[in-house]
């Protein structure tokens, strides 16, 4: 019998409990957030007021786990790394996102550069301090099956050895069991998506390769995910009736997996940080059942 939902969203997302860790299937689930350092979530999730290096202990006391989106534009000093390490609590994770310079178009022209190897080291302080989760590599759309499209992920998974990695993938045409396949080789894990449906993005899915399970939420802004401003394609607010059928799906996931990660990108005005609330409470009553 399907669950039914009852929830509001938090009027006040600051002054909710923190979502901690869930015990579910063979592993843990946690829930957070593809970014924490936006001044429109001040008021909405931030207090009024509060300093840029506020945001991540504050933060820290409401999820567990967070996504670092920035290091696609540049790549943060191994000070800064040890620095979040600091601010957070003992069972704090982050993911991070590989920089752009290795997964965009040119970067796949030019074959991997030097990036990798600085991205790697200066991750040192969140690989010793064991609250690295996991490295997400971003893929365009334009990046597609293909003999050299394969070679270019074994480059990249040689180029970041010791770290745990995830593929994501924008063309509906990675999504088969050859780039599971591929990917279980490689030991990178498949990160799972919500997205719009337009024709050639990925379908929502719960594939799990290898130990760890990986979910992005980057909202339906239909009218502006090709036409808008970055910011703009992430302003959507999901309804529980849309976040439903994710439970189900983040269940199977986590039942195969030791550790899931769900990650709402949905950020414009701190609405991922009241999803994500949400989405933990419908998880909980799920599995209470």
């Amino acid at each position: 019998m399907q669950q039914s939902f009852d929830f509001a969203e938090p009027n006040q997302p600051a002054q909710a409990p923190r979502v901690e860790p869930i015990s579910l299937g063979a592993g843990r689930v946690l829930v957070g957030t593809c970014g924490y350092s936006y001044k429109d979530w001040i008021g909405p999730f931030y207090p009024e007021r509060t300093k840029p290096g506020e945001m991540l202990p504050f933060y820290a006391r409401r999820f567990s786990a967070v996504e670092i989106d920035s290091t696609y534009y540049r790549i943060p000093s191994s000070a800064t790394f040890a620095s979040m390490a600091k601010r957070t609590p003992p069972d704090f994770r982050f993911s991070v996102k590989v920089p752009g310079s290795l997964t965009h178009v040119v970067a796949q022209a030019q074959g991997v550069t030097d990036d990798a190897r600085l991205f790697r080291e200066n991750l040192a302080p969140l690989v010793q301090s064991g609250k690295l989760a996991a490295a997400l590599m971003q893929f365009p759309q334009s990046f597609r099956p293909s003999t050299s499209s394969e070679a270019y992920l074994r480059e990249l998974r040689e180029a970041l050895p010791g770290i745990s990695l995830v593929a994501e993938f924008r063309s509906r045409e990675w999504q088969r069991a050859q780039t599971l396949d591929l990917l279980a080789e490689l030991q990178i894990a498949w990160c799972n998506v919500d997205e719009p449906q337009f024709a050639g993005l990925l379908r929502p899915s719960s594939d799990v390769v290898g130990p760890l399970g990986y979910v992005r939420l980057h909202g339906r802004n239909y009218k502006k995910w090709f036409r808008g401003d970055a910011a703009e394609r992430y302003e959507y607010s999901y309804s529980v009736e849309e976040l439903a059928p994710w439970t189900a799906r983040v269940a199977d996931i986590a039942a195969q997996a030791c550790q899931t990660y769900v990650f709402f990108n949905n950020h414009r005005f701190g609405q991922a940080a009241g999803n994500a609330q949400t989405f933990a409470r419908m998880l909980l009553a799920q599995i209470s059942v």
